[in-house]
């Protein structure tokens, strides 16, 4: 048998075979095994608490009476951008905004505006759309503070109330009746009560008490213990068990049991005081003089309130070699240094043009742990002549509760101070600045940031109306 001729056709089969098993292989691999593919990786997003902001109030000019034939013109709420020192929108609120507080969240902006009875509210993130709640038509809201993310209290001067109001729902849902001229109030980080200090009656106030509201059902109970006068501010204590109020007209600090609701300790830091800040990193009070032209600074861990020291802002003095008058005073959140707002009024104007009397305005630098001066930084203002020193002392300022105000901003870079007379918020930055070209030591003047066109008159034909005249200025969380 011729076996050759049966090979080769086995072998040609088997070479097939192969072939498709081979091809089979092939589709099969190809089938499983994928080629890298290229996912693009997103980037982490920044922390909201990273992009921090600022919030300064400005007041629309006077608001005079009818029989004077000016009309009245809506505020401004400006956003400043903390990293970028610019202005970044402005929301236009009510007449005559007084004061402003952010919800816990950041999330939104309260703004109470005196001589529309209404609080104004948007969120941040866009300055449009405003809405709006409204008060009674003699409510002349003066103070508010968020409670929580949907509701806030408003202290209205007015007719003697605070109201508890539900953003949520845009309405008034409880008021209590409270003593004469309600201005400030604090609220325990608990949410348990809401203290209000009520400054009381007439151009030599008197009748002045603080009082506590129950945050469960809008109760209201006096603190006694002490003989008040005219308080002016209160701040609350980071562990809710103590409320500190100011009385201006005794010069006195009470601390206040919140559990007792009493008069657990005084300090003396003289008549004519008119504001407290709260250090909450040193546990510490702050408080601004300017009849006295003092900062005394308070041991806010004992009911004693011991005095740590004080810083003279009178005449020859380090704060202030040309006498100052202190209005406000911002501590820094990190704790390290203490930034104090004050200004002087001279009869005579550095710019040709200006008709004196004019004002001058500077942030003072303490070193928090030996109240030590550090620099006295003058806010320099700039207009179509250049850089000046001073501005026209303004009518509509000399009345305002805050001629100057101060704030820090939450990360500690920045410190802020609104300046009415000037129709301009001051931004300091108290880091170093290292570019190239640009150096600057900590604690230096960056800018001033115009607030919005005002409604009055241009000063002459063609020129741009005058900026509106900032009268508060608040951080974001």
């Amino acid at each position: 048998m011729d076996f050759s001729l049966r090979v080769k056709p086995i072998a040609v089969r088997a070479a097939g075979l192969l072939a498709v098993l081979g091809i089979m292989i092939a589709g099969t691999s190809c089938g499983d095994t994928y080629r890298p593919i290229a996912i693009p990786e997103q980037p982490t997003p920044p922390s909201p608490a990273a992009l921090h902001y600022v919030i300064s109030l400005s007041s629309n000019g006077v608001c005079p009476v009818q029989s004077t034939g000016q009309v009245c013109a809506a505020g401004a709420s400006s956003k400043i951008d903390v990293a970028g020192d610019t202005a970044v929108g402005a929301a236009v609120v009510g007449l005559s905004p007084v004061h402003a507080t952010v919800s816990p969240n950041g999330a939104t902006v309260f703004v109470a505006d005196q001589m529309e009875n209404t609080i104004s509210y948007y969120s941040p993130s866009q300055v449009t759309p405003v809405s709006s709640i409204s008060l009674p038509s003699d409510a002349a809201p003066d103070f508010v503070t968020a409670t929580d993310n949907v509701s806030l209290y408003v202290a209205n001067a007015g007719n003697n109330t605070v109201s508890d109001v539900s953003t949520s729902n845009e309405e008034v849902v409880r008021t209590s009746s409270v003593g004469p001229t309600p201005v400030a109030l604090a609220e325990l980080p608990n949410a348990s009560k809401v203290y209000v200090a009520n400054h009381g009656t007439g151009a030599s106030p008197v009748n002045g008490s603080v009082q506590s509201i129950s945050g469960l059902d809008g109760s209201v109970a006096p603190i006694g213990n002490s003989s008040w006068k005219a308080p002016v501010w209160m701040v609350a204590r980071n562990d809710s068990n103590r409320v500190f109020a100011l009385d201006q007209g005794t010069g006195f600090v009470s601390a206040i049991d919140t559990a007792a609701d009493a008069v657990v300790g005084t300090a003396n830091v003289q008549p004519g005081a008119n504001f407290i800040a709260y250090d909450a990193n040193l546990s510490r009070l702050y408080v601004t003089n300017p009849v006295a032209r003092t900062l005394t600074v308070l041991n806010a861990t004992s009911d004693s309130l011991a005095l740590i020291g004080s810083v003279s802002f009178g005449a020859a003095s380090a704060a202030c070699p040309s006498g100052c008058t202190p209005l406000s005073v911002s501590p820094l959140p990190d704790g390290s240094r203490v930034y104090v707002a004050s200004y002087q009024t001279a009869g005579s104007c550095s710019q040709a043009g200006d008709t004196p009397p004019c004002v001058s305005a500077q942030i003072t630098v303490i070193t928090a742990t030996n109240l030590s001066v550090n620099k006295t930084i003058p806010i320099t203002l700039t207009n179509s002549s250049g850089t000046k020193s001073d501005t026209p002392d303004l009518a509509v300022c000399d009345t305002t509760r805050f001629r100057i105000f101060t704030a820090a901003a939450a990360d500690s870079t920045r410190v802020y101070m609104s300046y009415c007379d000037a129709g301009a918020t001051a931004i300091i930055r108290t880091t170093p600045n290292t570019s190239p070209g640009s150096e600057n030591t900590q604690d230096y003047l960056v800018t001033s940031l115009n607030a919005p066109v005002s409604a009055n008159s241009a000063p002459v034909a063609g020129a741009q109306p005058p900026p509106q005249n900032p009268v508060f200025v608040i951080p974001g969380p």
